[in-house]
């Protein structure tokens, strides 16, 4: 690619073409060229800022978020003469979001220091980046920080209560101040500037929420593309329609976990089909509580393992607080999987750090780290043991032993991470580190090939595992073509018993024909309940059995009974009985564990079932009686 092919390149990229031919020319001679091959990255969710605006020459880019499952969405496409990276070109950031080639792509690189002298020297180009970057929430966010750091601020340790203490219905704006979808934007903007506020929600003829129009629209559609006139423009031209909404009794925690996987800063509340609130980012800072809010920043600004160990030990605090203001068992997956997830994110990520400083450098191939077990499913409110496995793309011929090599290094450096920061060893070794969940893409395609062809217990529990899999880090793609083989594999199987009888027999019912509780003989938990092994363990493997044969791939228990009821495997009545229970028992499980860490003990999961009041005993038979239920229904299908 010559100095001609970069000159016409910019001169079609808005805003590069409004400066002068010999300005364009002179930055074409600093550019630097890159080439990214179909499916690879050009730079990954968290990874820090590689200083350059990237502006694609030929080829499509994929604009990728994680949403709130862990796994990945394409959100958009950037093509020919699109730029992307803006976010955090200037504010030297890590990157929101990733970027993936989705053919080969050729792109333009232009770095930081030449992009800030333009800026500098043209004013016309400077107002682009300025409002296109909408920093001025970063900065205020980072001003907050800093005053707090100045008061004291050590960390997570310091964190005040009220994130999960405090219910949206008491930050939130209200009444919300709207508009309507066919309204002027020029008389809209009139309004936003008299309140004060840089976000409106727009409502259709019926009041209801449509879209919502932000400063951000405005300057996007108005100025820098001028892409509707001002005088005739009206509010649905250029309002964002995919809204977030919440509930007026969510926590605040949850509002900041909605804004981060959406990646917003605004959120309408909801409540029976009527808006009557919105809630914003800075309705939360201004609750005084930025240490907390500052929360996941500080698992990702750790810049070793030990700092990640201190931050972990203090994210129980935060379970602790939300049981005692009685959160739904949903609140607390959502807030405590979310913050444990980020923590093993940056766990990968300071490992491959580490591999290119003990002179292994980047990974050879494309990778994918897959989660499964309780944190796949989103159903990890305490510190559990690991489960998680590697699949990397198909090496060359001659160099499968150094790839394999460099990831079981890799896998090692990971899982020692993780259990220093107190995600324990799995006993049975469900873990990256053992070659069986360490393979290629082609050598996991084999494994359930094999399954499907002659099934025997073992591959029966590992297709089950498998079945919980969800994508953690890297390459997202190839843990969806790892499921979607699954999927394929299931439906090679129509008609025949999907797995062994020796599995199913595994399953006991914790409470007798007569409705007493069946609890362990003798030893150190005598007449106590494993309510783990005993009971929500049986919960969660059978909706995975059924969920696994309907071919439904939602990891989480709950959103698994969501799907079977939608999909009529079972009734509505059903699906309540195990939702109840299943959330009763994990509900009454934390309880009891947070008790032993309360007195210094080792949570291990029994409980002495007549040690309870007699209304608890009463819900626990009953949550016992929905397990039984859903165990004879695995025993007849």
């Amino acid at each position: 690619m010559n100095g001609e092919d970069i000159y016409g390149t910019l001169t079609r990229t808005d805003p590069f073409g409004i400066l002068e031919p010999e300005v364009l020319r002179e930055l074409g001679e600093k550019i630097e060229m890159k080439v990214y091959a179909a499916n690879t990255y050009v730079f990954k969710t968290g990874m820090q800022s590689l200083d350059a605006l990237f502006i694609i020459h030929s080829g499509l880019a994929e604009m990728i978020v994680v949403d709130d499952k862990g796994l990945e969405m394409v959100i958009g496409l950037r093509r020919p003469f699109d730029f992307f990276g803006e976010t955090v070109v200037l504010s030297q950031q890590r990157y929101p979001g990733a970027i993936r080639a989705k053919e080969q792509l050729v792109c333009c690189l232009v770095y930081r220091r030449d992009l800030e002298k333009l800026i500098y020297d043209y004013p016309e180009f400077c107002g682009f980046f300025n409002v296109l970057l909408a920093e001025r929430m970063r900065l205020l966010y980072e001003a907050l920080v800093d005053e707090r750091s100045k008061g004291g601020y050590s960390g997570i340790s310091q964190m005040e209560p009220e994130l999960f203490r405090k219910r949206v219905s008491e930050v939130m704006a209200y009444p919300p101040i709207t508009c309507r979808t066919e309204d002027l934007v020029a008389t809209v903007s009139n309004v936003m500037a008299e309140r004060d506020i840089n976000a409106i929600v727009a409502l259709d003829r019926e009041n209801r929420p449509r879209g919502i129009l932000t400063e951000k629209n405005l300057v996007k559609y108005l100025i820098a593309k001028q892409t509707y006139p001002v005088e005739t423009c009206r509010v649905e031209n250029v309002m964002y329609s995919n809204l977030v909404e919440i509930s007026p009794h969510a926590f605040i925690g949850q509002a900041l976990v909605a804004m981060m996987r959406s990646k917003t800063k605004n959120l309408i509340v909801m409540e029976r089909g009527e808006l009557v609130g919105v809630v914003t980012l800075v309705d939360l800072i201004k609750t005084q509580s930025a240490g907390t809010l500052l929360m996941t920043r500080d698992i990702e600004s750790q810049p070793d393992i030990r700092g990640l160990a201190v931050v972990s030990r203090e994210i129980g605090s935060i379970l602790g607080a939300m049981i005692e203001e009685n959160a739904t068992m949903t609140e607390i997956f959502d807030v405590m999987s979310e913050l444990y997830e980020r923590m093993s994110r940056r766990v990968i990520q300071l490992s491959e750090e580490r591999m290119k400083l003990d002179g292994w450098g980047p990974p050879p191939v494309e990778y994918c780290l897959i989660n499964m077990g309780s944190a796949a499913r989103y159903e990890q409110p305490l510190l559990t043991g690991q489960a998680n496995a590697i699949v990397y793309a198909d090496p060359k011929d001659g160099e499968a032993s150094g790839v394999d090599a460099y990831f079981a290094a890799l896998s090692e450096i990971i899982v020692d991470g993780l259990a220093q920061c107190g995600f324990e060893r799995c006993d049975q070794e469900i873990m990256a580190v053992n070659p069986y969940w360490r393979r290629s893409i082609g050598g996991w395609m084999a494994l359930i090939r094999q399954w499907t062809e002659q099934s025997d217990r073992d591959l029966d529990k590992a297709v089950l595992n498998l079945f919980d899999a969800r994508p953690l880090w890297g390459n997202m793609a190839l843990a969806e073509t790892l499921l979607g083989g699954l999927v394929h594999a299931v439906e090679s199987r129509s008609g025949k018993k999907l797995f062994s009888t020796d599995t199913a027999v595994e399953y006991h019912p914790p409470i007798s024909y007569l409705g007493t509780f069946i609890t362990e003989r003798g030893g150190l938990h005598n007449n106590e309940i494993n309510l783990k092994s005993s009971a929500i363990m049986h919960m969660v493997n059978g909706v995975r059995r059924l969920a696994a044969k309907s071919r439904i791939t939602e990891p989480s228990t709950l959103g698994r009974l969501d799907r079977l009821v939608d999909a009529g495997v079972i009734s509505d009545k059903d699906g309540e009985i195990f939702r109840r229970s299943f959330q009763d028992l994990m509900m009454l499980n934390i309880r009891e564990n947070l008790k032993e860490i309360k007195q210094e003990k080792r949570p291990d999961n029994y409980i002495d079932p007549y040690s309870l009041r007699k209304k608890e005993r009463v819900a626990l038979k009953d949550a016992l009686a929905g397990v039984s239920l859903l165990l004879t229904m695995i025993h007849d299908e």
